[in-house]
C-alpha cells in the first residue's frame, strides 16, 4: 500500500498530523496498533504548567527561552511555538472540539482530586479558575451520582474547601442509573454516559439536581459523565438545571477524552485519511538513512511512503522500552537519551522526578530521529517519543504532542 505519508501510532500527535496533511491533500495513513491514552483526557490541555525543577510556569510563551536547549520547544523556537499554538487550536475548533485558553498565560483545571493544575485549552462546559489558590464562587454544591467509583467526591470536595469555598454535597440517585449497580465494574463515567444520552434520563438528572441544590448557590459542579458524542447533551442539561452548572475531571476512562478521540478519528477520516486499528507495525526496512517500507504482523504487504512519521508515545504505549540494562526504542534501534544504568533510573518517592520519565528519542532540530548518530532523512519523531522533557514534572505532554506534530507536517508540506 502506498501513501504520501504513514504515521505509526494512533494518538494526540498521530492524529494531529494526520489531520494537518489530509487537510492539504495528502494520502496518509495512521497505524495504531491499539488504544491509545487520550481517554484519560479530562478535559484539559497543557502547554508548560512547570520548568524542570518544577517551578510553577505562569506565561509559557516567556518561559521557553529558559528551558534546556533539548527541549521540544526551544527546536520548534518561541515565536513558531506561538503560532502553532494558535493553530492547535484552530484544529480542535475544526474537529468539533471547543475549547477556551491561551498560550500567553496559563489558567487553572481542576483535577479529580479537587487541586489546581496550570491548563492551556480547557473544554469550554468543564470547571476552571484563573488562579491556582482561589476559585471565582463562594458557595458551591458538589452533585455525587451515588455508586459512581471513579469520582472520589471526599477529596474533591476537601479540595475545593482548601480553595476558599464552602462545598455542600448533594447526593442524587435516579432510576435510570440503578442498572448500572448490578457491577461495579460498569459504573463507569462512559457507562453513566451511554445513559444519559437518553433524554428521559436526563431530565430526571436535571430535576434531581434542582431539588438538591438550595437556592443561595452560586455554582453546580458534577462530574463529567455526559455528552460522549457531542456537546449537545451537557447543553441539554445546563439549560435545565436552575443554577449555573460545569463539569470536573473523573478518573478514567474519562468522557472528554472519549469524545476527543472520537471527533479526531472522525475529522481524519472525514478528511479522506485512512486510519488502520489493531495492527502494530512490526519491522522496517532502511536504505542509505532512509525507511523505505514498513510491515505490520496482520498485513501481507509493506506499506510504502515518501514519508514516515513516529508517533509512538512513551513506554505505555512501547514507543520506548526497557530491559535490565537499557532502555531503547524497539521498532528502529533509534538512538535514545537516557540514564546509563538501570539504577539511575528513578528515585525515591513515587511522586519525584524520576529520571526514566525524561528518555525519549535523540532528534535533529527538524524532528528527524539519529540512528547511529545519523538522521534518517524522511523519518520524523513525534510527541511523547521524544527526549529533552520530562511531561510528568513540567506539564507540557499534550503542547508537546500538539506542536511537533503540527511543526513535522509544516516541514512535509514545504
Amino acid at each position: 500500500m502506498s501513501f504520501d505519508t504513514v504515521i505509526i501510532g494512533g494518538g494526540l500527535s498521530a492524529l494531529t498530523c494526520g489531520i494537518t496533511l489530509a487537510r492539504a491533500g495528502q494520502r496518509v495513513a495512521v497505524v495504531a496498533g491499539g488504544q491509545n491514552t487520550l481517554p484519560l483526557f479530562g478535559g484539559s490541555m497543557e502547554l508548560l504548567g512547570a520548568d524542570a525543577a518544577g517551578n510553577a510556569v505562569e506565561h509559557p510563551l516567556e518561559a521557553i527561552a529558559a528551558l534546556d536547549n533539548h527541549h521540544p520547544y526551544r527546536k520548534i523556537g518561541a515565536e513558531r511555538v506561538a503560532k502553532l499554538a494558535g493553530k492547535a487550536k484552530d484544529l480542535l475548533d475544526d474537529a468539533s472540539i471547543i475549547t477556551l485558553g491561551e498560550a500567553t498565560r496559563n489558567h487553572y483545571r481542576i483535577t479529580p482530586l479537587g487541586m489546581t493544575k496550570p491548563a492551556w485549552l480547557t473544554l469550554e462546559r468543564m470547571a476552571t479558575t484563573d488562579r491556582p489558590d482561589r476559585l471565582p464562587w463562594t458557595q458551591v454544591v458538589l452533585i455525587n451520582l451515588s455508586g459512581f467509583i471513579d469520582y472520589p467526591v471526599d477529596f474533591v470536595a476537601h479540595g475545593l474547601r482548601q480553595l476558599g469555598c464552602e462545598v455542600a454535597v448533594a447526593d442524587v440517585t435516579l432510576d435510570a442509573l440503578r442498572k448500572a449497580w448490578r457491577s461495579a465494574t460498569q459504573m463507569r463515567a462512559t457507562t453513566l454516559a451511554k445513559v444519559l444520552a437518553n433524554s428521559q434520563a436526563l431530565k430526571q438528572l436535571a430535576q434531581a439536581i434542582n431539588a438538591a441544590v438550595p437556592g443561595d448557590a452560586q455554582m453546580v459542579l458534577m462530574p463529567a459523565v455526559a455528552g460522549i458524542e457531542n456537546d449537545d447533551v451537557c447543553d441539554n442539561l445546563m439549560a435545565q438545571v436552575q443554577k449555573p452548572l460545569r463539569f470536573l475531571a473523573t478518573m478514567p476512562p474519562a468522557v472528554p477524552g472519549v469524545r476527543l478521540n472520537s471527533a479526531l478519528k472522525h475529522y481524519f477520516q472525514m478528511l479522506g485519511g485512512h486510519y488502520f486499528l489493531g495492527d502494530a507495525v512490526c519491522s522496517a526496512t532502511l536504505e542509505r538513512n532512509r525507511v523505505t517500507g514498513v510491515r505490520a504482523a496482520k498485513q501481507p504487504a509493506s506499506w510504502v511512503a515518501n514519508h514516515f512519521v513516529m508517533a509512538t508515545g512513551s513506554f505505555m504505549s512501547h514507543g520506548l522500552e526497557a530491559d535490565q540494562n537499557r532502555i531503547f526504542e524497539p521498532l528502529l534501534g533509534l538512538d535514545v537519551n537516557a540514564p546509563a544504568g538501570c539504577d539511575l533510573w528513578g528515585r525515591d518517592g513515587m511522586m519525584g522526578n524520576q529520571p526514566y520519565m525524561s528518555a525519549g528519542v535523540c532528534a535533529d532540530n527538524t524532528f528527524h530521529p539519529l540512528k547511529d548518530g545519523n538522521p534518517l532523512h524522511n523519518v520524523y519523531a513525534i510527541g511523547q517519543l521524544l527526549a529533552g522533557h520530562n511531561p510528568m514534572v513540567m506539564g507540557d505532554g499534550t503542547g508537546v504532542a500538539m506542536l511537533t506534530a503540527l511543526a513535522v507536517a509544516e516541514d512535509i508540506l514545504s
